[in-house]
């Protein structure tokens, strides 16, 4: 599995900063557009495997901007298929002041925005774990590339946010 940050250890050890907080995971994109459901994808494989508060937010994040300010947790991930360019499947993370005019999300609402939202209202560190998407057309399914990285990102959350803790 690629990542823009060099090795697999060293994307571990950003998210790996995360082990013992209030987290909550956001799964942000379209599950009927290929690759661009990676985030929901995420999401609803670590049902019930990780103590972290998981939101499949889909396509409209703003109508989880509440209820994530309600539970006020010390970090925020939010999952999403994100245009970097980068090699299909490549995980890469960026704090909210990194996306920008170079990074494109297929959202109605930039996930930027939705991010400045929430910390406007609470103090929240926010992360976003980008995987770069290979095709995100109507009715694709996902891509091999996406899906590893998935399947690779499931298992370090599942080992950083161990149930029952």
């Amino acid at each position: 599995m690629k990542n823009a940050m060099g090795t697999e250890e060293q994307l571990f050890e950003r998210l790996n900063k995360l082990r013992d907080s209030a987290t909550v995971i956001v799964g942000i994109g379209n599950i009927l557009k290929g690759d661009d459901g990676a985030g929901p994808l995420v999401c609803e494989q670590l049902a019930g495997k990780v103590c972290a508060e998981l939101i499949d937010a889909g396509t409209v994040p703003e109508n989880y901007i509440q209820p994530i300010i309600k539970k006020a947790p010390q970090n925020l991930l939010i999952i999403d298929a994100i245009d970097f360019g980068a090699s299909p499947g490549t995980i890469n993370i960026f704090k909210p002041e990194q996306l920008n005019s170079s990074v494109f999300s297929t959202h109605t609402l930039s996930p930027r925005l939705f991010a400045d939202m929430v910390c406007q209202n609470i103090n929240v560190d926010v992360y976003f774990v980008g995987i770069q998407p290979a095709q995100t057309q109507l009715g694709q399914s996902i891509s091999p590339e996406v899906g590893q990285a998935v399947q690779w990102l499931v298992r370090v959350l599942t080992e950083i946010f161990p149930p029952g803790e």
